[in-house]
């Protein structure tokens, strides 16, 4: 078993390499908080709720010999709902086309049967390379790592899973992301920058905006919500007459919910939740933008959505 840490040898390679990666893993694996690291920057929204990502999120890692492009995939589940199939369904067909696969499992649970349904699917999979990322390592203690990375490397041996890697990192205390970027290079295939310099994500920014108000919404509210809310932008306008030294970007969103019973969960007592919701959702919505904005939600119901195909299509789904 090799398992990786930081080491001082310099590549002698100079050829430039650019592909997809995607990190894959029960819900609440670290998916998210993973890519945001090694992006340098918010692209993923992140929650300590599971099932909190819906779409798939590109972050582009620019570095001097390769472009890594990541892809964000919801959590792989055993599906309860139509939405839950399509989540799944959004999972493969991404596996299907990425140069590189990351196993993010958290270093502090033990594996458990959500792990090994994932490494079953990955093991039909033969001829992309996999990476094993143990996430959350600064959650545990030596000991607890060293077992969580046998077992790791057991259950690929049992699966007929080669690991190119296992690498472990901790997002949140910015241990070994720069390695595990050093790692996945080399497996990339050779070719020129996909995307322009700079770039970070190629999410329309309409629906980065949505993500930040979910993301906003979802914080503070009672377990049987997470999954409920959804977030459509209905518009993204600059305010007219307005001097070009002051802009003003308008952007009026709606906040779904399947029942009545729900709206005073998220809108609170007088409207507080809401307005909170908002406050904090425009500051991450200007930092993004880099303008001035007038945010205007509303809390809608839309009846059992996530079971209703129609409400899903126009949910965005």
């Amino acid at each position: 078993m090799s398992v990786r840490t930081q080491s001082s040898e310099e590549p002698a390679e100079t050829v430039h390499r650019a592909g997809f990666a995607c990190f894959v893993g029960r819900p609440n694996a670290g998916k998210s908080t993973l890519t945001n690291a090694l992006v340098g920057q918010k692209v993923a929204i992140t929650s300590n709720r599971p099932q909190t990502t819906r779409h798939t999120v590109r972050g582009i890692v620019h570095r001097e010999d390769a472009q890594l492009i990541l892809v964000d995939t919801p959590g792989l589940h055993k599906p309860r709902t139509l939405l839950g199939e399509r989540l799944n369904d959004v999972v493969r067909t991404t596996w299907a086309e990425v140069d590189v696969i990351g196993f993010c499992l958290p270093a502090n649970e033990k594996l458990g049967p959500g792990d090994r349904f994932i490494a079953k699917e990955l093991a039909g999979i033969r001829k992309t390379p996999k990476v094993a990322i143990v996430t959350k390592t600064d959650l545990v203690d030596g000991k607890t790592l060293a077992e969580q990375l046998i077992a790791i490397d057991r259950l690929g041996e049992e699966l007929g899973i080669t690991w190119a890697e296992i690498v472990p990192v901790s997002a949140t205390a910015n241990q070994q992301v720069d390695l595990l970027a050093d790692l996945i290079a080399p497996l990339l295939p050779e070719g020129p920058a996909l995307y322009p310099e700079g770039d970070l994500t190629d999410e329309p920014e309409q629906v980065m905006v949505a993500e930040l108000i979910r993301e906003a919404a979802l914080e503070g509210v009672r377990d049987e919500l997470p999954h409920s809310i959804a977030v459509v932008v209905e518009e993204m306008l600059p305010r007219e007459d307005r001097p070009a030294d002051k802009p003003l970007l308008d952007i009026h969103a709606n906040v779904f919910i399947e029942r009545p019973s729900q709206k005073g969960i998220i809108i609170g007592p007088k409207g507080k939740r809401l307005k909170d919701v908002g406050i904090k959702s425009r500051k991450q919505i200007e930092a993004l933008l880099g303008t001035p904005v007038f945010l205007d939600l509303h809390v809608k119901v839309a009846k059992d959505w996530q079971r209703d195909p129609k409400q899903l299509r126009r949910l965005g789904f």
